[in-house]
């Protein structure tokens, strides 16, 4: 009788117990609604990944009845916003490439759900729903109709804690018990020796030795044969096939050779080989685990907020600082950085950044706002419910809605080195197997094990991420937070930078502010300075800093044009502050306007302006010497041309300054350069130039202790560090070196492994040690290199 597996989940159908549907067949009545269901909405292409990927969907009905009720929704949704629902959900079930290309589709299978996202690696899929078409519990039943349940504790969500998975760790403990006890086993065979009660006894031990390997054999080894047999399931040959191969060989010798007293086998060579891999996984493990804590632990976002103390003054603190119970002062076009409870009486609040929906929500007073949403207009004061997490802003800067498409070359090289290294290993291993069998059995299967067991990519396949990984930690120490690794593969491509002027280049700590014009009164002082409280302009900064201390009043209306300046009502009045064009002032000289100015106007009548005297960054004219030398330098401003000839006496003579430049206009200036095909790094103070970051190939955004945060930046430099940009560039340029060394010494290391094994001089035991060891050497080869090249000025 053949045997028959259903079509979807691959189990074994009892003949008659087979359910036919569409000329295919299946086990239950589970499994053909879940193939009907893709073949409805055009999916069946998810077989297409993996033959029979998918899980036996069960019957659960009335199990999430629980998520009806909204005091525990409100726990289990990670984010809840007018219509807009964002939860995270673990899918034990996840464990193959269809099962991904399924659940970042789910918006095919049920309207409602706009966006999912998968993390492969803990098991997790992200889901933005839309709560008014669509519930929790509907999408919750769904992922369990189609086989992928999600497991929900409510105790993880209100601890915030979660499972540890430690298999790993009692697989290494049963293979230090299995080796350290069949080694001491075997030490009276490694001598020969002839004495009465060994030879007596020989069996005994020896089949204690027998009983000793296998819970290392069965258990602890147990991860290699499943990944070979999945990656022999979907024909993609991985590492693991030739070294669970290899074990397999040496259990079945080892136990031939003693149940035909041959002798003792290489049982202490398994164990050996199964402990010193499982060992290096744990290494690897480990230090991936270390990289990434330290990642998400340290201060990836150097931005502030300001915080309103009990005697009403204001200071500015970092957002890991900020405390349940603070008041916070969130100006225009601020991120919010925690949960918190609206206190001012109306805010408008944009929650694209999160939901990638661009329409404002409004609020008032007493709602809860939650973490991430920008805020628009008028200065607002909340209150804080839940102290800042880091790992939420990382989320938000890592969202999908604003990932750059990059051309991974270092990644395309190590998987055509892994595609092509099994089979070439696996023809190595059974060409020195047939070469030797006629010579020495022994050193037969010795070779071939030993082949299998030295020859591994693991070392090849780290250099990449451990490089990168390190560098982004180093970088990180140094103020300069890349959003991932593969910003550090761009910044080495680039060779063209912008500059934005003020606020980059300038600082806005330190400006020469002179007023022109007819004196103002201490009351429109008041009134100018409450205006621009609520504005995060560089410009706009500096002038609230120069003007005296003042008493709050009420802003009725604020509306700030970006490129222009802001129009505000306070107390009926109008007042407008920005660039001559905007508060409509046509009586100055063209002498006058070309200076960088705030001009003030309020209600019908034209006051006066406040020049700035620009301050530029320490170090401007050593550090565009430099850059000038590798890349082009090009200048952007969206003030006029006033400082043309300041900037041309210390920059480069061939820096090209341009003026006048609103937001959409930088944007289309970055277009540009990239159709001329040139890599473009545009460094932005995250205001108006969000554009042209998002556009440029390496968009750094350059953070002077203000909330002002802009996702679709790739890089938050410290404006402390802004004269040290060059030093960041040569890194990344040094990273690839690392990579490219870490290559040729991998490459040679199998080489020369290989060259001893065939010609069977090294034992399976060394090969065992000596696998891990490579992928110790490897690491500790790109640490040691990218901390020397990190010590270099």
């Amino acid at each position: 009788m053949n045997e028959q597996s259903c079509f979807h989940c691959g189990l074994s159908i009892p003949k008659n117990e087979v359910i036919n549907f569409d000329k295919r067949k299946f086990c239950c009545v589970g499994c053909k609604t879940v193939y009907e269901i893709f073949s409805l909405n055009d999916m069946t292409s998810y077989y297409d990944f993996e033959k029979s990927p998918g899980a036996t969907p069960q019957d659960i009905q009335g199990k999430y009845d629980f998520l009806d009720n909204e005091a525990i929704l409100s726990k289990v949704l990670e984010f809840q916003e007018g219509k807009t629902s964002i939860v995270s959900l673990n899918i034990p079930h996840i464990h193959c490439s269809s099962c991904i290309w399924l659940l970042e589709n789910l918006n095919r299978l049920q309207k409602g759900i706009s966006m999912s996202q998968v993390n492969f690696p803990e098991k997790k899929v992200r889901i933005t729903f839309n709560s008014e078409t669509v519930s929790l519990k509907s999408i919750v039943y769904l992922l369990s109709s189609i086989g992928y349940e999600p497991y929900i504790s409510l105790e993880n969500y209100e601890t915030g804690k979660t499972k540890v998975d430690r298999t790993l760790t009692y697989k290494l403990g049963v293979a230090f018990f299995c080796f350290g006890n069949i080694m001491l086993l075997s030490f009276p065979e490694y001598f020969e020796m002839k004495e009465f009660w060994l030879d007596n006894y020989r069996p005994f031990f020896r089949g204690l030795i027998f009983v000793l390997a296998l819970p290392s054999f069965l258990y602890s080894a147990s991860g290699y044969y499943l990944s070979a047999y999945h990656s022999i399931k979907t024909r993609m040959l991985n590492i693991d096939i030739p070294i669970a191969l290899g074990i397999i060989v040496m259990f079945i010798r080892s136990s031939y050779d003693m149940l035909m007293d041959h002798g003792p086998g290489f049982f202490d060579s398994l164990v050996s080989l199964v402990f010193f891999m499982l060992l290096g996984k744990m290494f690897q493990t480990k230090t991936y685990s270390f990289l990434s804590f330290e990642r998400d632990f340290k201060s990836y976002f150097p931005i502030a907020v300001t915080r309103i103390n009990s005697n009403t003054s204001e200071e500015s603190v970092p957002i890991y600082d900020v405390l349940k119970g603070d008041r916070l002062l969130i100006r225009n076009q601020e991120l919010i950085p925690v949960d918190g409870i609206l206190i001012s009486e109306k805010a408008e609040i944009d929650y694209s950044f999160v939901t990638g929906e661009a329409v404002p929500i409004t609020k008032k007073s007493g709602d809860k706002v939650f973490a991430g949403g920008k805020q628009i207009g008028k200065v607002i004061e909340m209150e804080v419910l839940h102290s800042v997490s880091q790992s939420y802003l990382t989320q938000l800067w890592s969202n999908e809605i604003f990932q750059k498409k990059v051309d991974q070359k270092h990644k395309t090289l190590t998987d055509a080195i892994s595609r092509y290294f099994t089979p070439i290993l696996l023809l190595i291993a059974f060409a020195g197997f047939g070469y030797w069998i006629f010579i020495d059995a022994n050193i037969a299967f010795n070779v071939f094990t030993a082949v299998l067991i030295v020859a591994c990519p693991c070392a090849l396949a780290l250099t990449a991420p451990f490089t990168f990984g390190n560098i982004l930690r180093i970088m990180g120490k140094q103020k300069m937070y890349l959003k991932n690794a593969l910003v550090i593969e761009q910044l080495a491509k680039v060779d063209t930078i912008v500059f934005d002027k003020t606020g980059t280049i300038t600082t806005n700590k330190k400006s020469n502010i002179v007023y022109e014009g007819n004196p103002l009164s201490d009351e429109y002082n008041v009134l100018i300075k409450n205006v621009l409280r609520a504005s995060n302009h560089p410009l706009s900064r500096m002038l609230y800093d120069f003007l005296p201390e003042f008493r709050k009043i009420k802003i009725d209306d604020f509306q700030e044009i970006t490129g222009k300046g802001i129009l505000a009502t306070i107390d009926g009045k109008e007042i407008k502050i920005g660039s001559s064009t905007f508060v409509e002032n046509s009586n100055l000289k063209t002498s006058e306007i070309e200076r960088t100015s705030l001009h003030v106007k309020i209600d019908t009548i034209y006051y006066g302006r406040f020049n700035f005297q620009n301050q530029y960054r320490d170090g401007l004219e050593t550090l565009f010497s430099t850059l000038s030398k590798s890349h082009r330098i090009k200048v952007l401003s969206g003030d006029n041309d006033g400082e043309r000839g300041n900037l041309e006496s210390i920059l480069p003579k061939d820096t090209e300054l341009i003026f006048n430049q609103k937001p959409e206009q930088k944007l289309e200036f970055i277009k540009n350069l990239q159709k001329n095909g040139l890599n473009v790094m545009m460094v932005g103070d995250g205001l108006n130039d969000a554009g042209a970051l998002a556009q440029s190939n390496v968009g750094i955004s350059i953070s002077e202790n203000v909330n002002v945060f802009s996702p679709a930046c790739d890089a938050i430099l410290d404006a402390n560090e802004f004269s040290r940009l060059d030093y960041f560039l040569k890194l990344s340029h040094k990273s690839i070196r690392i990579i490219k060394m870490s290559f040729v010494l991998s490459l040679l290391y199998n080489v020369v492994g290989l060259s001893f094994a065939v010609t069977g001089n090294l034992l399976p035991l060394v090969a065992a040690i000596i696998m891990p060891l490579s992928t110790i050497t490897i690491v500790s080869f790109v640490i040691l290199m990218s901390n020397f090249y990190a010590n270099q000025k």
